[in-house]
C-alpha cells in the first residue's frame, strides 16, 4: 500500500454526480427536485424545510461533518497513526473524497462488491477488512491489479486453506495480492485462535507465489462495543497478540514497512496506545479502519467512542431524521412517519432531539411509537414535525439514496449519494 500522498480519488467522477437528474426514486427529497439535477438545485440554495420534502427525511449537517473530518485527522497525527476509514458505513464516494482530502491513506470495505464501488470512483487504495476466498470476485480483483499498477489494495488470510484457493484462483495473474495475517479473538468472528495457526498461515502466505504477506490485522470489537472491565481486557489481550505477531512475523513480510492495522470506532484510542512505538529499527504503519467517526451519533458512540465518552466534545452527530406526527391515538404516544425503513434499531432507537422527557418506544416497518412524557405531550400535535437523532450510522446511510446536506441556516449545501 501506498502512502496518504497516493491515495487520490477520481475528482471527475465524483464531480459528476452533481450532474445526476434526481427523481421519484430518490425518497425524502421534494418533488419539486424531480427531474434536476443536484447542481440546479443547490444554486438556490434552498432551505429544506421550506422545500415541500416528503416526510420522513435523512439530513446530514454540514459543520458536524467538517468538525469530526478534523478533529479525527488531528487525533491520528497527534498520535503517529494512520486513518483507512471503514467506507461501509456510507458507501459515498462524496464522503469517502472529504476523508481522503483529510489525510486518509486508504478506503476500507467489507465486500468485494463494496471495493468495486469505490474503484469506479478510482479510489487508489484499498483496504478489504475480510478474507477473500471468492473465485470470482478474485478473477476481478486480478483484473484491477493488472490493468492499473497505481492500485492498491490489501486482505486478510486466516487459514491456510484460504492461502490455497487465493493462490489457485490468482494462478493467471501478474501482480501477487497483498494480504495481512488476522489475528481473532476467541468467540469472535474472523481470524486465526492461536499463535501457531498464525505462524502457520503467514509461513503459507509467504509461499505462496500469487500473495505477499505484508502485516497482520485484528478487529478488537469483535465482540461488542462494551467498556465494561471484561470487555476492555479482552480488548488489550487481543492488541497484545497483535503485537507479538507483528515481532514474532517480522522476518517474513515481504515489504519494507509492515501493516499493523485494527481500530473500530469504539477502542481507537487502545488501538493506538497498544500498537505504536515500534523498537528499534522496526518499520511499521498503524492504520486504524474507523468509519462512524464521520458522522457519530446519539447513541452508541455517543456512549462509547473515546472521543465522547464521560461528555468530551470531540466529535459531534451530524445525521439526523425528520419526521412528521401523523397520530395521537393515545394522551401520552404520538405516532409518526419513520420506521425501520428509515432509522437504524439494531444498536438502540431513534433519540429525540427537541422533547426532553420522551422516547421512542417501537418501530414498525413505516412508524415510530414515541411515548411522550408529561411535560412534552403539548410539544407534539399531529403535523407537527420532529427532529431524531440516530444510533450507529452504518445502518441508516443503507436506507437513504440521497441525503441532504444542510448548514446552520437549513440551506442544502450538497446532495449526498449513496450506493448500496
Amino acid at each position: 500500500m501506498a502512502g496518504p500522498l497516493n491515495a487520490p480519488i477520481n475528482r471527475a467522477a465524483v464531480q459528476a454526480l452533481a450532474e445526476e437528474r434526481l427523481d421519484f426514486s430518490d425518497k425524502g427529497v421534494p418533488a419539486r427536485w424531480w427531474g434536476h439535477t443536484p447542481a440546479e438545485i443547490l444554486a438556490r440554495a434552498p432551505r429544506l424545510s421550506r422545500e415541500g420534502a416528503f416526510g420522513p427525511a435523512c439530513v446530514l449537517e454540514a459543520d458536524a461533518l467538517a468538525h469530526n473530518l478534523e478533529t479525527m485527522a488531528s487525533w491520528c497525527r497527534e498520535r503517529g497513526v494512520e486513518l483507512a476509514p471503514h467506507g461501509k458505513t456510507h458507501m459515498s464516494p462524496q464522503l469517502a473524497a472529504r476523508q481522503l482530502d483529510a489525510g486518509a491513506c486508504a478506503i476500507s470495505v467489507a465486500t468485494i462488491g463494496q471495493a468495486a464501488v469505490y474503484r469506479a470512483f478510482g479510489v487508489r487504495e484499498l483496504v478489504l477488512a475480510n478474507e477473500l476466498v471468492d473465485e470470482a470476485a478474485l478473477a476481478w480483483l486480478a483484473t484491477e491489479l493488472d490493468r492499473d499498477d497505481a492500485f492498491g489494495f490489501v486482505c486478510w488470510v486466516d487459514s491456510v486453506r484460504g492461502v490455497e484457493l487465493m493462490s489457485a484462483a490468482l494462478a493467471g495473474a501478474q501482480r501477487p495480492v497483498d494480504v495481512c495475517v488476522e489475528v481473532g479473538l476467541p468467540g469472535g468472528r474472523t481470524g486465526c485462535r492461536s499463535r501457531e495457526e498464525v505462524d502457520e498461515v503467514a509461513r503459507a502466505a509467504v509461499a505462496s507465489p500469487r500473495l505477499r504477506l505484508v502485516g497482520v490485522a485484528g478487529y478488537e470489537a469483535a465482540l461488542g462495543q462494551d467498556l465494561a472491565p471484561a470487555a476492555t481486557t479482552a480488548v488489550a489481550d487481543h492488541l497484545a497478540e497483535l503485537r507479538s505477531a507483528v515481532t514474532r512475523l517480522a522476518a517474513l513480510f515481504e515489504t519494507d514497512s509492515a501493516i499493523v492495522t485494527a481500530g473500530g470506532s469504539t477502542y481507537f484510542d487502545d488501538v493506538a496506545d497498544a500498537l505504536t512505538g515500534w523498537p528499534g529499527a522496526t518499520s511499521v504503519r498503524t492504520i486504524l479502519r474507523s468509519g462512524c467517526y464521520l458522522t457519530h451519533d446519539h447513541g452508541l458512540y455517543a456512549r462509547t467512542s473515546p472521543l465522547t465518552r464521560g461528555g468530551q466534545p470531540g466529535l459531534r452527530p451530524a445525521l439526523q431524521v425528520r419526521a412528521q406526527v401523523v397520530s395521537r391515538p393515545e394522551n401520552d404516544l404520538a405516532i409518526l412517519t419513520m420506521g425501520r425503513r428509515d432509522v437504524p434499531f439494531d444498536q438502540g432507537m431513534p433519540v429525540p432531539l427537541e422533547l426532553s422527557d420522551s422516547e421512542v418506544t417501537k418501530l414498525n416497518d413505516q412508524h415510530a411509537f414515541l411515548r411522550l412524557g408529561r411535560g412534552d405531550r403539548s410539544a407534539a400535535p399531529v403535523g407537527t414535525w420532529l427532529r431524531f437523532g440516530i444510533s450507529h450510522p452504518c445502518t441508516v446511510f443503507d436506507k437513504w439514496r440521497l441525503i441532504p446536506v444542510v448548514d446552520g441556516d437549513d440551506r442544502v449545501v450538497e446532495l449526498i449519494r449513496t450506493f448500496f
